[in-house]
């Protein structure tokens, strides 16, 4: 369980078209410095909630899902605003019942800072770590990742 907790929670796209609640805390936040983040994303990473599907609900507005290739090849499906097209969250293959919301998109995403980074291996050389940070060089097992 994420050291983020929180009950509800607001976000939306840029143009205000499209709004979401998030209604329970996330199992885990994680920022990814793989190259494939940072390729889809155009920075050097991207930091996802990950979040029972349940727990994401739309308040206004429809969305467009993408599909999209993937590191892992089994691609993924980005739910974006059809107006202003940013991404909120995706879905990925080998995870039908998460959501990896963007939190970048939420109301104040400074609530969910990452538990974890991941792909560390591939994190460009000027983004520097906080010093406790817990960090990966590749993905993580979920089952060996504890949170205070």
């Amino acid at each position: 369980m994420s050291s983020n907790v929180y009950d509800y929670l607001e976000g939306g796209c840029a143009c205000g078209a499209v709004r979401y609640v998030v209604t329970a805390s996330p199992l885990i936040v994680h920022c990814c410095h793989c190259h494939w983040c940072q390729h889809e994303t155009g920075s050097a990473f991207v930091i996802n909630a990950v979040i029972e599907n349940m727990h994401i609900h739309l308040i206004k507005g429809l969305v467009t899902v993408i599909d999209t290739p993937s590191l892992s090849g089994k691609g993924q499906k980005i739910v974006r605003c059809p107006k202003c097209q940013i991404a909120l969250w995706s879905h990925y293959s080998g995870s039908s019942k998460l959501t990896f919301l963007r939190v970048g998109t939420l109301d104040y995403p400074e609530y969910m800072p990452p538990d974890i980074h991941i792909y560390t291996e591939s994190k460009q050389p000027w983004v520097t770590l906080p010093e406790d940070a817990i960090t990966r060089p590749q993905f993580y097992d979920p089952d060996t990742v504890t949170f205070q």
